[in-house]
C-alpha cells in the first residue's frame, strides 16, 4: 500500500507544478458536450497518469476525466487531473488534483493535493488521513449549530438540482460553494466544513473516489445521495460526504426532495 502511495503523490506533485505553471497563462480552453470547460492542464495532467501507471502497473486500469485506458484489472487508478477547472480558468486558486487506487470499486488508496498551499491529503485505507504527515480529522459539529457549514456543488446539467436543497439548508446552516468538491471534501476531513453535496453521475467517481477514503478515514462518512454504498470505479448517484453526525440529516433533505 504504501508504494501505491508514494507513486501516487509523486504523480500529484507534478500535477501541481503543471497548475502553478499555467495558472498566469492561456490555458487552451475548450467546452465539452455538458458544457463543462477543459484545459490543456487537465490534459497534461491525464496522460502523465497514464504514461506513468502503464509504465510501472501495465495491468491496472487507468479512469480519467479527461481520458481513460481501461483494462480487465479489479485496480484502478480514478483521477481528475484538475478539479475546480472552472475556478482555475478564472484565476481563483481552488483547484486540486485527486487520484485513489480502487480495488474492485473500494478506494484503498487516496491523494488530493492542493499545489496553491502545498498541502498534500493522503490516506491508506485503515490507518487514517493525514494533511503534510499530519493526521486530520472531522470536526463534531450537529446540524444547525452555530458554525456549521455545508459546502455544495451546483452546475447545469447535473443529475440533481441543489439549489432546492441549498434553500432547505440555509434555514438552519451556513452554506457555501468552495468550486471544487475535492478541496471542500478535504476541508469537511480537516473539520474545517461539516459536509459536502455533490450532484455528480457520469465522471462523478473522477472527482471524488479519493475524497470518499480520506473523509472516512478522517472519521466521517460518505454516500451518495441517499445514503446508500456505491462502487467508485464507474458512474455514482450523486455525493455526500460529512463529519458523519450530520449525515442522517442531509439524506433526509435529499430523500424528501429528489425521491
Amino acid at each position: 500500500m504504501e508504494e501505491y502511495l508514494s507513486f501516487a503523490k509523486d504523480i500529484a506533485v507534478y500535477a501541481g507544478k503543471v497548475m502553478k505553471e499555467y495558472f498566469y497563462k492561456d490555458k487552451n480552453v475548450e467546452w465539452k458536450e455538458d458544457r463543462t470547460p477543459v484545459t490543456l492542464v487537465d490534459k497534461q495532467i491525464n496522460d502523465y497518469l497514464i504514461e506513468k501507471s502503464n509504465e510501472k502497473y501495465p495491468t491496472f486500469s487507468i479512469l480519467g476525466e479527461e481520458k481513460s485506458d481501461k483494462k480487465d484489472s479489479e485496480y484502478a487508478w480514478v483521477c481528475d487531473p484538475l478539479d475546480g477547472t472552472s475556478s482555475f480558468t478564472r484565476g481563483i486558486p481552488v483547484s486540486v488534483f485527486s487520484l485513489a487506487l480502487v480495488k474492485d470499486g473500494l478506494p484503498i488508496v487516496g491523494v488530493v493535493y492542493d499545489p496553491f498551499l502545498d498541502e498534500m491529503y493522503s490516506a491508506i485505507i485503515g490507518k487514517g488521513a493525514y494533511m503534510n504527515d499530519k493526521k486530520i480529522h472531522v470536526n463534531n459539529l450537529s446540524y444547525g449549530v452555530l458554525g456549521s457549514t455545508i459546502d455544495y456543488c451546483m452546475w447545469d446539467n447535473a443529475k440533481f438540482d441543489t439549489l432546492d436543497i441549498v434553500r432547505e439548508l440555509r434555514t438552519n446552516n451556513k452554506t457555501c460553494s468552495m468550486g471544487s468538491v475535492a478541496h471542500a471534501c478535504m476541508l469537511v476531513a480537516r473539520g474545517s466544513v461539516s459536509g459536502q453535496i455533490f450532484p455528480g453521475s457520469s465522471h462523478g467517481h473522477c472527482d471524488v473516489s479519493a475524497s470518499k477514503l480520506i473523509v472516512e478515514e478522517a472519521g466521517g462518512k460518505t454516500s451518495d445521495f441517499f445514503g446508500e454504498d456505491q462502487r467508485y470505479d464507474r458512474e455514482i448517484n450523486g455525493f455526500i460526504a460529512s463529519n458523519g453526525i450530520i449525515h442522517d440529516d442531509i439524506i433526509k433533505l435529499t430523500k424528501k426532495l429528489y425521491k
